[in-house]
Order: C-alpha cells, then sequence, then structure tokens
C-alpha cells in the first residue's frame, strides 16, 4: 500500500519546489471526509485516491494534479462542496474535481444516448484542461487492477468500457506503458479463458526464454560497444493482450507466434545514433521485408518517434527491435506530459500545440453531429487507428488511417475536394476511389464541380471525417426527395378538397398546424413526414379546411358490438408476431434488416420504409447512419413474445476428427436448435498444427437472445482446437 510519504517523497524528487504543506492537507482531507467509507475488497476507501495519486506521480504530473488526484472522488460520494474545495486548495484545483464530477458515471450498460453525452461531457472538460483526463485514465486504471472483487456482469462491461475508450485515450496521449497494462486488464476480463491458457503455455518455456533474451541482449550490447555507440539494450515479452490479438487476426497458434519477444535499444543522444545502430542489427540478422516503420522521420499523430524493424534471428525466430534516444524513450512513457509546462495555474504544450489536434477534431465533432449514435461510433473509429503516410503532388505528408482510400485522402485535404471527388491517381495512375493507400504513396485528387458524394464510398471509406460527409450528402438528397415527395401527396390531396398549397399558405393554416401541432418544426419537416407516411395526408387536408373528424359509419359502428364480445370470450393477443413494439403498439408490420441481424437484447432502432412497415437495425449497424433521421421511430422487444430468430456464426477450428461431434453436441446441450451446417476445409497458411489444415464451420441457429447466444458462443470457445466463434451478420 502506497504511503503518503512515499507519495512526496517521489514528488520532491523531480519538483523539489512542491509545497509538502498543502499536499498534506489534501491527505487529512480526503482521509476525513472518506472516513468509514470501504472499497469492495474490504479496504479503506483512502487507499484508492493514494494509489491513483501514485500512478499520476509516474506521469510527473504538478502538484494541483496531484491534489485533485487525491480528491477526485469527494465532491461526488462525499458532503464536500465545489466551494470547500476551492477555498482550501485553489480556483484550478476545484475545477479539476468538479470536471471529473461531471464525467464520473460513463456506463456503457445505459442507452447509447446517455454514452455518448457522458462521453461528450469528457471530452468538453479534456479541451479545457487536458490533466482532467490524466486523473480519469490513473482513476480507471487502478479500478482495473482491482476488477476482481466486482461482480462478472459488472466486470465484463467496465473492461469492455475500457478496452473500446481509455485504452484507446492512453495511446492517444502516448503513455503507452499505461496503455498497455489497461489492455492487458481488460482482456483478462473479457477472455479469462483464453488469458489463461496463454499464461500456461508461455510458463512452460519460461526459464529457455529467458536465457535467450539474456543471450540476445549480450549479442547486441557487445556489437554496439564494439562500433562505440553507447546504448542500454532491454528485452522483455510481449503482453498476453498483442499476442492474442495476432494470433486472432492471424488465425495461428502461440507456438506459431515467433515475434513474442520484443527488443529495446534506447542510445544516450543523438539521433544519428538509432541510425547508426540499424544498419548494425541489419548487418547481424536479416530484415523482414515490409516490416520497417521510421517514426522518427515520420512521428506518429500523438509525438511517439522510434525506429522499429523485425529481423529473423540465429534460430529462424522474429524478433522485433526498437530503437531510440532516451528523449524519445521518455516521450514514449510519459507521453504528452514529457511536453508539458504549468505556469499560472495554465497547462500546454512547450513548442506548438499541433499534439492536441486530434482533440480539437473530437470537439468539433461533437458540435457538429447531433446524431450520439454517430458521435460515439466516430470517436471509436478514429480515436487510435493505425496509420498510413502518403504524400500530395507538393510532397505534404498526409497522416491516413489504415485501409484509408482516396476519397478519405480527398476529405482530409477539405470537404469540397471530397465532395467533388470525380477520380484519383496514386503515383500518378489513374486508380479506382476504393484503392487502399500505402505508405510513400502520392496521391492527386480530380475534381468535377457536378459531382455529389455516392452512397457507395459509405462502402469504402474509412475515416470518420469522410463518412460523416457522405452521410450527411446523401441525406440531404433523400429529404430533398422525401419533400417534393411529400408536397406533391399533400397538393393532390387539397385539390381533392377544392384547396390548393398556395392557398393554404396564404391564409396562414399551414403555418399554424406547423406551429401548434407539429411541435414548430418547419414546413419541408411537414412534407417529410407526409412522404414517409408520419403524417396522413387526408387528416392533414381536413385540418388545414377547418373540418372536423367523421363520424364512424353505421357499419362500422355495428363491428364495435361484436368486438366487445369477442373480447369476452377471447384472451386479447399480448404477444407480438415479430417480438418488436413499435412505440408500444405490437402489431406493426415489421421486418428485420438483414445487415445486422438484430436478436433480442441488442438495442434497436427502426426507421419507417414505405409500403414495408417498419425496418429494424441494431443501434451499431453501419447503414443506419445513412439513414435519414427523419425516418427514425423508436422500437423496443416484446418481453411477452417468445419469438426465436435465425442467426449464423462461423467458427474456426482445426481440422480433426470427432471435432464437428463436439461443437454440435455443445449447441445441442443448449437446447437450441441448428437450422443448417456448412462444413469447410482448406490449408491453413503458415499453420503448424499436427494435421496441417483447418477448417470452417457456419451453422445458422434458431436463438432466443443475444444472451443465450453469448453463453453458447462461450461454451464453444471452451472445445479445445475451437479458434474463434464469431457471430455473422449481413
Amino acid at each position: 500500500m502506497l504511503r503518503f510519504n512515499d507519495i512526496v517523497d517521489q514528488m520532491l524528487e523531480y519538483a523539489p519546489d512542491t509545497d509538502v504543506e498543502r499536499l498534506q492537507r489534501a491527505y487529512v482531507f480526503t482521509a476525513k471526509v472518506h472516513d468509514g467509507q470501504e472499497r469492495l475488497s474490504g479496504e479503506p476507501y483512502l487507499i484508492h485516491p493514494l494509489e491513483v495519486a501514485g500512478i499520476l506521480l509516474e506521469l510527473r504530473v504538478d502538484e494541483d494534479t496531484i491534489i485533485a488526484g487525491l480528491l477526485h472522488d469527494t465532491l461526488e460520494d462525499t458532503l464536500t462542496t465545489r466551494e470547500e474545495i476551492e477555498r482550501l486548495f485553489g480556483e484550478r484545483v476545484a475545477f479539476l474535481v468538479e470536471g471529473l464530477t461531471k464525467i464520473a458515471r460513463i456506463e456503457f450498460r445505459s442507452a447509447r444516448e446517455r454514452q455518448a453525452e457522458n462521453f461528450r461531457k469528457m471530452l468538453i472538460a479534456m479541451s479545457e484542461d487536458i490533466r482532467i483526463l490524466m486523473i480519469k485514465l490513473s482513476d480507471r486504471l487502478h479500478n482495473m487492477r482491482t476488477i476482481q472483487y466486482m461482480k462478472e456482469e459488472s466486470r465484463r462491461r467496465i473492461a469492455q468500457e475500457t478496452m473500446d475508450i481509455y485504452v484507446p485515450l492512453a495511446h492517444r496521449l502516448g503513455v503507452y506503458w499505461m496503455k498497455q497494462e489497461l489492455e492487458d486488464h481488460a482482456f483478462r476480463c473479457l477472455e479469462p479463458d483464453a488469458a489463461a491458457e496463454l499464461e500456461a503455455q508461455l510458463h512452460v518455456a519460461r526459464d529457455e526464454r529467458e536465457t535467450y533474451i539474456e543471450s540476445v541482449i549480450g549479442v547486441i550490447s557487445a556489437k554496439l560497444a564494439e562500433v562505440g555507440i553507447s546504448a542500454e539494450v532491454l528485452g522483455r515479452v510481449k503482453d498476453i493482450s498483442s499476442i492474442y490479438a495476432k494470433m486472432k487476426s492471424q488465425d495461428l497458434e502461440i507456438e506459431q507466434i515467433y515475434d513474442a519477444i520484443g527488443f529495446r535499444v534506447v542510445v544516450d543522444q543523438k539521433i544519428e545514433d538509432c541510425y547508426a545502430v540499424l544498419g548494425q542489427i541489419h548487418s547481424m540478422w536479416p530484415p523482414v521485408p515490409n516490416r520497417f516503420k521510421d517514426y522518427i522521420a515520420l512521428p506518429k499523430p500523438n509525438g511517439y518517434r522510434s525506429l522499429h524493424t523485425t529481423v529473423i534471428g540465429e534460430f529462424g525466430e522474429r524478433m522485433e527491435v526498437q530503437i531510440r534516444t532516451r528523449e524519445m524513450n521518455r516521450d514514449a512513457e510519459l507521453g504528452i506530459a514529457a511536453h508539458w509546462k504549468y505556469k499560472e495555474g495554465r497547462i500546454g504544450p512547450e513548442s506548438d500545440d499541433s499534439k492536441f489536434d486530434w482533440l480539437r477534431q473530437l470537439i468539433e465533432w461533437q458540435k457538429e453531429l447531433s446524431d450520439p449514435h454517430e458521435f460515439l461510433d466516430a470517436v471509436k473509429l478514429d480515436l487510435f487507428p493505425n496509420e498510413v503516410f502518403v504524400f500530395t503532388p507538393t510532397g505534404e505528408v498526409i497522416n491516413l488511417m489504415a485501409g484509408a482510400t482516396p476519397i478519405d485522402f480527398a476529405y482530409a485535404i477539405h470537404s469540397e475536394v471530397g465532395s467533388h471527388c470525380s477520380g484519383a491517381k496514386v503515383n500518378g495512375r489513374l486508380v479506382p476511389l476504393r484503392t487502399r493507400l500505402r505508405d510513400g504513396d502520392t496521391v492527386e485528387i480530380m475534381t468535377r464541380a457536378n459531382q455529389v458524394p455516392r452512397k457507395d464510398w459509405l462502402e469504402f471509406a474509412v475515416s470518420s471525417k469522410a463518412r460523416n460527409h457522405i452521410r450527411h450528402a446523401i441525406r440531404q438528397a433523400g429529404k430533398e426527395r422525401a419533400i417534393n415527395l411529400g408536397r406533391d401527396i399533400l397538393s393532390r390531396e387539397l385539390k381533392k378538397a377544392d384547396l390548393t398549397l398556395a392557398s393554404v399558405h396564404e391564409d396562414g393554416s399551414l403555418d399554424r398546424y406547423v406551429e401548434h401541432e407539429f411541435g414548430g418544426k418547419s414546413v419541408d419537416d411537414l412534407f417529410a413526414a407526409v412522404s414517409y407516411g408520419k403524417v396522413a395526408a387526408s387528416a392533414l387536408v381536413r385540418k388545414l379546411a377547418g373540418q372536423e373528424a367523421p363520424e364512424p359509419t353505421t357499419s362500422a359502428a355495428a363491428n364495435v358490438v361484436p368486438k366487445r364480445i369477442r373480447r369476452l370470450f377471447q384472451r386479447e393477443r399480448r404477444k407480438s408476431d415479430s417480438g418488436v413494439r413499435v412505440s408500444g403498439t405490437s402489431d406493426v408490420m415489421v421486418r428485420f434488416a438483414g445487415c445486422c441481424e438484430p436478436l433480442p437484447g441488442d438495442e434497436i432502432i427502426g426507421f419507417v420504409t414505405r409500403g414495408r412497415g417498419v425496418t429494424v437495425h441494431t443501434r451499431g449497424c453501419v447503414k443506419v447512419f445513412a439513414l435519414d433521421p427523419e425516418r427514425r421511430i423508436e422500437v423496443d422487444w416484446d418481453e411477452e413474445s417468445d419469438a426465436r430468430r435465425a442467426i449464423a456464426i462461423r467458427v474456426l477450428c482445426r481440422d480433426e476428427p470427432g471435432l464437428l461431434a463436439k461443437i454440435t453436441n455443445t449447441i445441442s446441450a443448449a437446447s437450441i436448435n441448428i437450422g443448417s451446417a456448412r462444413v469447410s476445409t482448406a490449408d491453413a497458411e503458415g499453420s503448424g498444427a499436427s494435421t496441417g489444415e483447418g477448417a470452417e464451420l457456419t451453422f445458422e441457429l434458431w436463438v432466443q437472445d443475444v444472451e443465450t447466444l453469448s453463453k453458447l458462443m462461450r461454451e464453444i470457445r471452451r472445445v479445445r482446437g475451437v479458434r474463434s466463434v464469431e457471430r455473422v451478420r449481413g
């Protein structure tokens, strides 16, 4: 357990002017207000703020940040007021603690609107003072270190949230040790079986691996000393989360991961020495083609600089080697904090503020994107992708996401260039717009004034900026068509009542209806609603003409009595055939989108489709954002319904006798019907399995809800020989 004296000692090491008495007051204050509170582990709550302060010390932050770390839960969990904190510790500390309190409950189990709005709050707070994020990350890291005391459901929810948001944020700030530890804890919660198996497999050859690491360190150190380069050489086994990610993405077994060990060479000062070390490494071991990255000449957006290369070692194994100066190593450990200065209560980078461009971009998105689902997905997509570096014809470097196309490049130059993009040249040759760009490509965009964004661009555009502009243009075009169609429908209906659109405009009846009965929206919005069938044209015309709704006819009234009588003898149907209620109603025609195949338990949203009722998508479906928000309608699952839906899962496994039977038995044991099954085998590229082959199994299953499916997939993953299980959509 970290003690207050440890905090003071570490603080004085890098900030000898620290006001120790002020720190002590903060410690005493937080101990007093949290007195009697306990964590789930049974430990005194005071341990948590002390540990958060300890993590912040590793980032060498200023005195105000450490004090805010000690006090970060006081406004939320005690009777402390902001005024009290400001009086005792100053306005800046009060601002930091209040900013943390506003974002303290980012919970992903709630509706996505709440998730997105909470995340917006965090971004706004970060934009005012980035230290708020550093404290939040430190708070999350200590919570992840002690997550084993929580219930399984809470562990998985918090771990997924950590993987989706906090791991990328730590990466973006350049604090790699924090990113790696957060990712490791989250992985162990989300994939406990895989983590335990990897740990066991790595433990078997631990002694040999340590001997190997020491041997390679000795060889590299001797070679560098021979040529007069002073450097420190380090080696370690990569985190199990990164090893597992590689196994999953490349369908490999642990025995096939040859570069599970990484080495780092830290030279004393000169950048030239980094390239000299690279030459020596390549002279000892042959490099692997296409595995060299020069992040010194082309730093990552978060300021990370280093040389990365992968070589073939003496025994045919792959070794990753990173080469950097001590300053670069310090930047990689402290991230953006390595360049901060603290002056008059303000915080900022020492030289330029380009490192904050990504944050400003997020803030711009939160202003532009009215749809919270779209905003949250944009943030997840663009926070920290892998990058490719390409050039404009004038030699300017443009940083894009891995997998970017000329469309992404065009929008990165300017939104107008993207919207009017009609073609592209890569390295002087005409290429399709869906071409994936590679490092070093020179890209030239051709434009045409009458060119507009097309819907098929969404199939290959990857950056949020490009996708957002394309969606906006498609929606605008769709809305204009709906407005024109709605205007025509209403005009024809008005003509039947001897009225015209011009006359209801002139007498003000149309404007009055819009203001008082249509929520104050615009007349164009009303036309669109008529087009989508949300407003009946005939009923609208009666309103505009000042007519009452027609009385029920005799035959219609006569039907009421038999209906009442039938209710005496028939139980009213409460269940919906589809299992979905539309605005609380169960008898609306519903169809499920084939692109996302929603299941009960998925968060869903409906869209009105003329002639086909309501189409139901999952809220996270990529096609949702291309649809007009005016057609959106709230839907929810009918809890009374026991309807089952057909979904597909794909299982990748070894091609071994009896494995198919084990998997089908697992499915049967879960009382799930198999609609169909398809089996295919193929030589697994680079496979080290004894048979040398792999198999792909696709099952169509009739499942009641997401929870049942998730449990089944976890059980299938436990079958020995199964490499991965995933749900197939579309």
